[in-house]
């Protein structure tokens, strides 16, 4: 499963028309057109979907594991993601989407928004440090991971080395199945119930361990009609519900910090509004912040783009659904938090995509060139180059990866040379 390699967002040419919407909108500027097609730069994309929200031709998909990928396994387990139970109006109860999985063919239900509860204590007793760099940033949005590894590599070790729920979720899912059942563990298949393209990627490729505890990821989109007609007759029983609402809570922005209820948190949704606020951070000018929520999706989880319902009615669903208590508190005894190793196993290393060469000499000559030729760029930042911006044109021109002449402003100035050279050419022959 650990494809060195692997995205989950690919891109199927044949329906791209060249469009430039998602050049303009990659937050990591991992898009390039060329040839009247557009191209993901592999090293610079960190799986967010911001490109299969935007494309209009929907040239942009997301792999997941279709529904028949659980036959694989001789035992399954559904792991529904929180925001899963926002994607149907007024649901009665949770316990009905549970129930409903178990009557699409799999043999147990565990609850992600369980792992969130053992995660956020995790965080929890980590904040007691005070040695960690302040502000702490969840590693739970393994998009905002990724791109702290592309774009901010010095916030790196601010990163919580707490697992992801849903690695959480998987672990006691399959150890509480098979000493329940008397069953073999590597018989047991676990499934996640997927909002997003990260998450896929992050099971095929994880961040901080070596091998993901997850066995597949099926979308939200590929179960939701077969899972709503269930619905219908799968009555409300409450005992299938183990997580508090304050785990159900992390399918929305701000659910986590919640949880996790440090004195003075942050949560942020948006990969633009998170750029905006890492830059911040970055720079130290959010000094006393002891906790950062970054949420790739605009809404938290809820507005993952395998989703089916608008991420504000979802969003206001979970909030129905994680209101139940008027105090809450986190499902969790202390046999739980020693179930699973719950830390990251390895340290989690900054994306070089970005570095113009491994050579420091080389690189600093590169950059000089890219500066010369930015100078000389109108700076309108068009992409009509096929580049994102003036500046990553100017840097493709030197890495080998465009011309000068791509730039149809550079080329008008040319053209104009070339033809008044052609008007005095005619002139002399004249006479």
């Amino acid at each position: 499963m650990n494809d060195k390699r692997f995205h989950s967002v690919r891109l199927e040419g044949d329906k791209c028309r060249g469009c430039t919407n998602c050049l303009k909108r990659c937050p990591t500027e991992a898009i390039r057109v060329r040839g009247g097609r557009a191209h993901i730069i592999d090293e610079r994309c960190i799986d967010c979907g911001e490109c299969i929200r935007v494309c209009g031709y929907h040239a942009k998909v997301a792999v997941t594991d279709p529904l028949s990928s659980i036959s694989g396994y001789k035992y399954k387990i559904a792991l529904p993601a929180p925001s899963l139970y926002g994607q149907f109006n007024n649901l009665k109860s949770i316990s009905q989407v549970l129930g409903g999985l178990k009557r699409m063919g799999f043999d147990d239900v565990f609850e992600v928004a369980r792992g969130a509860d053992v995660v956020s204590k995790a965080i929890r007793e980590r904040l007691k440090d005070p040695k960690l760099p302040r502000p702490v940033i969840s590693s739970a949005c393994p998009a905002i991971v990724r791109l702290i590894q592309v774009r901010f590599p010095d916030l790196i070790d601010h990163i919580v080395d707490v697992r992801q729920p849903m690695e959480v979720a998987a672990m006691i899912a399959r150890t509480e199945f098979a000493r329940k059942n008397g069953v073999d563990p590597s018989e047991i298949g676990c499934f996640f119930i997927t909002p997003c393209p990260a998450k896929v990627t992050a099971i095929r490729n994880p961040i901080g361990h070596e091998k993901s505890a997850v066995n597949g990821a099926i979308s939200v989109l590929e179960i939701y009609g077969l899972l709503s007609s269930q619905l219908k007759t799968t009555p409300v029983d409450l005992t299938l519900e183990d997580a508090s609402d304050l785990g159900v809570g992390w399918a929305r922005s701000g659910g986590e910090c919640n949880a996790v209820s440090p004195d003075d948190s942050m949560a942020v949704d948006g990969i633009e509004n998170c750029i905006r606020v890492l830059e911040e951070i970055e720079d130290n000018r959010l000094k006393g912040l002891e906790f950062f929520e970054g949420a790739a999706c605009t809404g938290g989880c809820v507005g993952g783009p395998l989703n089916f319902e608008n991420n504000y009615v979802a969003r206001s669903e979970i909030r129905k659904l994680s209101s139940r208590d008027e105090n809450p508190q986190l499902n969790v005894d202390s046999g739980m938090m020693n179930e699973c190793d719950l830390y990251m196993s390895g340290r989690i290393l900054p994306n070089s995509a970005m570095k113009l060469d491994d050579d420091l000499m080389e690189a600093m000559r590169k950059m000089e060139r890219i500066e010369k030729l930015y100078d000389e760029l109108p700076g309108f930042d068009c992409g009509s180059c096929g580049s994102p911006t003036c500046r990553t044109f100017a840097e493709d021109v030197v890495q080998g990866a465009a011309t000068r002449l791509d730039c149809i402003h550079l080329m008008k100035d040319q053209l104009r040379v070339m033809a008044e050279q052609m008007v005095d050419l005619a002139k002399t022959t004249r006479e």
